[in-house]
């Protein structure tokens, strides 16, 4: 049975409860790290009446003092990660159903001859530009492909283009061109207005022999940015947007969830502020009465990256009293998730995410029981609950419908 009324799924980027039982052979850096724990033992004015209520506590298994005691009203529970590591970007994958295969970490070198040969065998023209004894690639004098420089070194393939001179779609074309070849996590496809392709040249750089694009030196993030993130082993197909999205129902998405998650209708609000992101949702809240609606709050994951303590709770203090602004605007039929994709302890020693447990806290309107929705194994179970709601169903995933209805 379809229902007719809104799903809405609020990822708080990186708000882990718990080391997952795995950390000490696949992430011994992450051993103790508790993201939602150590926020709240840190000496910092803590405001979650919201996120208590909806039973953040439940789930993070642990009372702390009068303020951080478990509900006795809550529809509660938290899941592992079934994707390597703990990624934002997988972690929506996941989340929106699909269940990720494990990548591989390469650098450029390793296939730049059979990816220029394949450009080149697809029409384009293509040149290698060197430098320090390295090679990246340039197509048709507007695009640049190499390694990502800004993230763990082997991660992600970038390419980075002169958004004026080619236009996004030959980007995402290359971009697709590139993922053929590579068993990398990612390969991101962008460009931005106002950058020739001699700016981007100008800032090429190398680093323990991986050469790329400075992307923010090269000035593509200033203006008119476009993006598209490839996973490794990611279908979207088998994902709950464009389920829903064959039964009519329109998807919304907000915040980082608008350039990682591929949905073929709907709306997309490009947001990184917290306040701004959630006044997109309301917005739109307002005019659609039926509909997924995904949010990324992206400030949280920054304040874990900057390992800043202070700053995340007072995002999730800004977080919480928008959430129960949402509240408000929620009828009988609405479904409310509060979730993470992964954690970020800031307290743990180093600025990475870290690869814990998440919460799944659940609203719905009027619920006087306390349901404990169990230690899920992927956060798919999300995602089908989802489908599941609209009268459809994906490949992966446990749904949990029935149990919050």
């Amino acid at each position: 049975m379809m229902n007719n009324g809104r799903f809405i799924i609020i990822v708080l980027d990186s708000f882990g409860v718990g080391e997952m039982d795995d950390v000490p052979e696949v992430r011994p850096t992450d051993i103790g790290s508790n993201t939602c724990l150590h926020l709240i033992e840190y000496d910092r004015k803590k405001i979650w009446p919201n996120l208590i209520k909806l039973g953040l506590i439940n789930s993070l298994g642990k009372e702390f003092g009068d303020q951080f005691k478990k509900s006795d009203k809550a529809i509660f529970g938290k899941s592992d990660l079934v994707h390597f590591g703990a990624d934002s970007y997988f972690g929506h994958q996941e989340i929106m159903g699909t269940r990720p295969k494990k990548p591989e970490f390469q650098k450029l070198s390793e296939f730049i001859d059979d990816l220029e040969e394949d450009l080149k065998k697809q029409g384009y023209d293509v040149d290698r530009v060197e430098k320090d004894g390295l090679e990246l690639l340039k197509v048709n004098n507007v695009i640049c492909i190499g390694d990502n420089m800004e993230t763990d070194l082997g991660q992600a393939i970038n390419v980075v283009g002169a958004l004026d001179y080619c236009g996004f779609s030959m980007i995402e074309k290359v971009g697709h061109i590139v993922r053929e070849h590579v068993r990398v996590p990612r390969v991101i496809a962008f460009g931005g207005s106002d950058v020739t392709i001699e700016r981007i040249q100008d800032n090429i750089i190398t680093k323990k022999g991986f050469i790329g694009v400075d992307a923010p030196n090269s000035g593509v993030y200033d203006k008119n940015y476009h993006v598209i993130h490839i996973g490794f082993g990611v279908d979207v197909n088998e994902q709950v947007p464009i389920a829903v999205a064959e039964k009519g129902v329109k998807n919304h998405l907000y915040g980082k969830a608008e350039n990682i998650i591929y949905a073929p209708n709907g709306t997309r609000f490009p947001c990184v502020d917290t306040n701004d992101t959630f006044d997109g949702l309301i917005n739109d809240l307002e005019k659609y009465d039926n509909g997924l609606f995904v949010v990324n709050i992206q400030e949280t994951d920054l304040s874990g990256h900057a390992m800043d303590a202070k700053r995340y709770i007072d995002v999730l203090n800004i977080a919480d009293r928008r959430i129960g602004d949402i509240i408000e605007l929620l009828n009988d039929e609405d479904v409310l998730v509060i979730m993470a994709d992964h954690g970020n302890d800031p307290t743990i020693g180093h600025t990475r995410h870290t690869r814990e447990i998440v919460p799944i806290l659940v609203y719905r309107k009027n619920n006087e029981k306390l349901i404990d929705l169990g230690h899920r194994e992927t956060m798919a179970d999300v995602g089908q609950t989802a489908a599941d709601y609209f009268g459809t169903k994906i490949k992966n995933g446990k749904s949990f419908l029935k149990e919050i209805m």
